[in-house]
């Protein structure tokens, strides 16, 4: 049987389709997840029209697996998914929900949880996240954006309840909750791995959050909103962000960075070139502290030190192409041995003899780069 090569429709243009036509995506009032940036929270909530289409695979991946592993424990634990809150200011739908005792006696038997949460109301948000992020999330858990969204989610929880809709009314009867956990449940989407982060609700924290909503409502446009992050090419939430033109608009000169739109006179690039000798030297420092500490560790072995793991990698043969018996082969084999110029050879050899080099332009040219030096009048 030969195999052939045979042009299909790709899946992922229906997992697009079906993913635009999700209630989260047709929302048009503020979420939750909409206050990762106060700027992109400020286009939402004007209903400002998306300007950029963006690819959405390792979201929609992202997406699947989510569904797919709270779908299991709604069938196996009884838990309380993808459940609705709201009030006039914001909405969202809280990952997961685990009643404690005496909350669960107030729930319909059929609707129950097998297991109530051991230390009272807790709001769960599970996030998943690929291997390149994996160490940063166990390192530093989860982010400030993250925290708000979950915190708002629980604080709608405590000041107004389940929402009052179909498929979970027995639930708005309950009224207000009195949340007392927070959980964070990382998964790696590359190859599941597991990282769990539970602590106590903060209310402070929830009246932080709330703040924040409340200071996007009162901006007059959207170009008022703060820019949360560095922009396009550099934070890659600006690179998906459905509003990164409408944000950033386009660079002053083809082919420039969109960042130089911040540049509006003599005071912006001296402030720039500021910030560029600072950031060079933290660099110079980091790399001196980096380059110490790896010096004096070199002969320790790994394992876990403190908050760290010490892992060794490398230390294998390098293999390389035997030349000389390559040669050998060919002529025990009757092959002609392919006869390369060597540039480098030759040119030293010209070199040598006095003899100019002939170049030629490749049509390239070298990339820019930039050069900051202290200036004294």
């Amino acid at each position: 049987m030969t195999a052939q090569l045979v042009e299909t429709t790709s899946l992922w243009a229906a997992a697009h389709d079906v993913d635009a036509r999700r209630p989260r995506s047709l929302q048009r009032q503020l979420g939750a997840s909409d206050t990762v940036c106060e700027r992109r929270a400020a286009y939402v909530l004007f209903g400002a029209t998306p300007s950029d289409w963006s690819e959405k695979r390792a979201a929609i991946l992202g997406t699947y697996i989510h569904e797919g592993l709270l779908g299991a424990a709604r069938s196996e634990y009884g838990w309380l998914v993808e459940m609705a809150v709201a009030d006039e200011t914001i909405r969202g739908h809280i990952d997961a929900v685990q009643l404690d005792e005496a909350t669960t006696a107030r729930v319909p038997a059929r609707h129950r949880p097998k297991v109530p949460a051991e230390h009272g109301v807790t709001v769960e948000d599970v996030k998943t996240k690929s291997t390149y992020l994996w160490d940063k999330v166990r390192r530093y858990g989860p982010s400030a954006a993250e925290l708000r969204q979950v915190y708002l989610y629980a604080d709608l929880l405590r000041t107004t309840g389940f929402e009052d809709r179909r498929g979970q009314r027995y639930l708005a009867k309950l009224g207000p909750l009195e949340v007392a956990r927070i959980r964070f449940r990382f998964v790696n989407r590359d190859n599941g791995e597991e990282h769990v982060e539970e602590f106590a609700f903060d209310p402070n924290e929830a009246t932080r959050a709330r703040w924040w909503v409340q200071r996007v409502r009162e901006l007059n446009s959207p170009e008022e909103g703060r820019r949360d992050f560095d922009g396009p090419g550099l934070d890659a939430i600006c690179d998906h962000c459905p509003f990164m033109t409408a944000c950033w608009g386009l660079p002053k000169s083809p082919g420039a960075a969109v960042q130089t739109v911040l540049i509006h006179d003599d005071a912006d690039r001296t402030k720039a070139l500021e910030e560029y000798v600072r950031g060079h030297e933290l660099e110079t420092e980091g790399k001196r502290m980096k380059g110490l500490a790896r010096k004096k560790v070199d002969l320790s072995p790994a394992g876990v030190y403190g908050a760290n793991e010490l892992v060794w990698l490398g230390g294998n043969d390098v293999w390389a192409g035997d030349v000389q018996a390559m040669v050998d082969l060919h002529e025990s084999a009757g092959l002609t041995v392919p006869m390369v110029p060597d540039e480098k050879a030759m040119v030293a050899n010209l070199k040598a003899a006095g003899v100019a080099v002939p170049e030629r332009k490749t049509g390239k040219v070298t990339s820019k780069t930039i050069n900051v030096r202290a200036y004294k009048a």
